[in-house]
């Protein structure tokens, strides 16, 4: 059974880190730098990657006999991830902008 405190907090800082890496994507993208940009958004994707597995893992944990109590630590952590998921979209959106100037 995965720990809800360390879930949590592994959820929070890979998607932290994923987030960071899309907006120094957008820093190198401003700058003309769309090889360098793309390549942070690669990294980004790795942090995101794992932040969604150890997302799935409590998911399924949930719906299985390991019922889990809703906090707000994991409501926080949601949050971290929906937020860095939608960073990653619309920064590579973004980037494909300034790589058409």
């Amino acid at each position: 059974m995965i720990e809800l405190e360390e879930a949590v907090m592994e959820i929070i800082v890979n998607a932290g880190q994923s987030r960071s890496l899309c907006f120094e994507a957008l820093r190198a993208a401003r700058e003309g730098n769309i090889g360098e940009a793309k390549a942070l958004l690669q990294q980004a994707d790795g942090f995101s990657r794992q932040a969604h597995q150890m997302q799935t893992k409590l998911i399924e944990q949930d719906a299985g006999e390991a019922r889990q109590p809703m906090t707000l630590i994991m409501v926080h952590a949601q949050d971290h991830l929906m937020t860095s998921l939608l960073a990653r979209e619309l920064s590579e959106e973004i980037i494909h902008l300034y790589q058409r100037q």
